[in-house]
């Protein structure tokens, strides 16, 4: 029985050891050409490692990034409060369009002239 055991557990550390493809073929700094790089690229983004995880995403330039607004519907993202600006929840605020569309990072949303409630994404 521990004989089986051993051989087990022997069995296992050696397909630890074996080296497994990449998530995710890289060159240099950039992710290699794939459909989801050429999908992006048509879209007028581009592949960008974001996020704790430092994933590869899709991220596009918004053309309305930084104009002023009250609301999500005056802009291609969300209107977020600009940094350093934090009204309490409810209250009436006005912020700016997001520059991209990366979400990760800590934002608080504008909606119908008000702030929401902050949020982080990692």
């Amino acid at each position: 029985m521990i004989r089986t055991a051993l051989l087990a557990a022997a069995a296992l550390l050696a397909a630890a050891c074996t080296p497994q493809p990449a998530a995710a073929p890289v060159t240099g700094d950039a992710p290699v050409q794939s459909a989801d790089a050429s999908a992006c690229a048509d879209r007028g983004g581009t592949m960008q490692r974001v996020g704790r995880l430092q994933s590869w995403q899709c991220v596009i330039a918004y053309a309305d990034a930084g104009k002023r607004c009250t609301d999500g519907d005056q802009c291609q993202g969300d209107c977020w409060l600009e940094d350093g600006v934090q009204p309490k929840p409810g209250e009436t605020a006005a912020g700016v369009c997001q520059p991209t569309s990366n979400r990760f990072g800590c934002h608080t949303t504008v909606k119908a002239g008000k702030a929401d409630v902050g949020l982080c994404l990692d």
